[in-house]
């Protein structure tokens, strides 16, 4: 009996030690993403940085490959449905597979910030205790992992993502896709003269315009001060470039339709993670940048771009983006943008 006892003890005791592990993949990756993330610190705190990193990007998905594999082995079944499951798709939100608003929503009661890197820090820590618990039971112990990342503020910076805040908007007024479109777009601007702030009432179930959908004034600022407007008074009819805007629900950047005055639009979400308003800001863009800046300003546009030219059998050079300026880049057409690159070309050859 003695033996018999001894032996189930000792049988415990390597089983729970196998379990504990299974857990050291877990402490790994969490100690080389914080690593990661604290040595981008140095460069910027900010989460679409962070999103868009590719060492992060490699990290991750090394790990993701492996706990895909291990998951459909049968190891790791220790841990609990609800943290192998948030696991699995906080992977996939922190390298931008999933949009950011949608972990906002999904994750509101749960999350303790904007960032999914933090709730998966989170999740990674319950996941290491879960795996670890048989052993500390076995050692009368309780043990804490305490490897992760600090609470973050929420905010980017630069001159957009500055406003904003100043206005008490956060990254979770933002989409994901727009997010990244502002952290370019930013580098293009030199000043920000005015804005109005406008509320959107009436979009259909979709988010989308409807025949109902109004506009109207909530706050103005700057230049924007002595502008008429046709909503100055009352609410009317959402038309034109802004009800494009919400239908596309992207930010807008170029020169206005009546005026080719220089202007950034920005659909901004409510709490319902919806758009509720349209920023209007009067801007001046960068007269000075390369056309590597360019580049990084346009982002896939860019690609496109270049891919258009490339059919006309004309091999692309960079300096063809130095005969535009920013703002017709942003704002023009792809098609646009290539006839007018080609007459120019044409031009040159005669």
């Amino acid at each position: 009996m003695i033996l018999n006892t001894l032996s189930g003890h000792l049988w415990g005791y390597y089983a729970a030690c196998s379990i504990n592990e299974e857990g050291e993949i877990l402490r790994e990756f969490r100690s080389k993403l914080s690593l990661r993330i604290n040595a981008m610190k140095r460069d910027t705190d900010a989460l679409f940085e962070r999103i868009a990193d590719t060492e992060l990007h490699r990290i991750i998905d090394e790990f993701s490959t492996e706990f895909r594999g291990r998951r459909n082995k049968g190891f790791l079944s220790s841990m609990s449905v609800e943290v192998a499951s948030d696991i699995t798709l906080l992977l996939k939100y922190v390298v931008g597979k999933l949009p950011i608003e949608d972990f906002w929503l999904e994750y509101e009661q749960k999350r303790p910030s904007s960032s999914p890197f933090d709730m998966l820090d989170i999740c990674l820590g319950r996941a290491i205790d879960e795996l670890a618990r048989p052993i500390d039971a076995i050692r009368h112990q309780a043990k804490t992992v305490t490897v992760g990342t600090s609470r973050k503020g929420e905010m980017q910076r630069g001159i957009l993502f500055d406003f904003l805040k100043g206005l008490d908007f956060s990254l979770e007024n933002l989409t994901s896709y727009d997010g990244f479109t502002i952290r370019r777009l930013q580098k293009a601007l030199s000043d920000i003269r005015g804005h109005t702030l406008y509320d959107i009432s009436d979009l259909n179930y979709d988010g989308k315009p409807s025949e109902f959908t109004t506009i109207s004034i909530n706050k103005r600022g700057g230049v924007s001060l002595g502008m008429k407007s046709r909503v100055e008074d009352k609410p009317g009819p959402l038309k034109g470039t802004k009800r494009n805007i919400i239908n596309l629900g992207e930010v807008y950047a170029g020169l206005g339709k009546t005026d080719q005055s220089p202007i950034v639009i920005i659909p901004l979400l409510g709490e319902d993670h919806r758009i509720r308003h349209i920023m209007l800001l009067h801007v001046d863009f960068k007269g000075d940048l390369t056309a590597a800046e360019k580049k990084e300003v346009l982002g896939n546009k860019f690609n496109k771009i270049n891919n258009l030219i490339n059919e006309y059998d004309v091999p692309w050079n960079d300096r063809y983006l130095d005969e535009i300026p920013v703002e017709s880049l942003l704002g023009e057409g792809v098609d646009v943008i290539v006839e007018r690159l080609m007459k120019s070309l044409d031009g040159d050859a005669r």
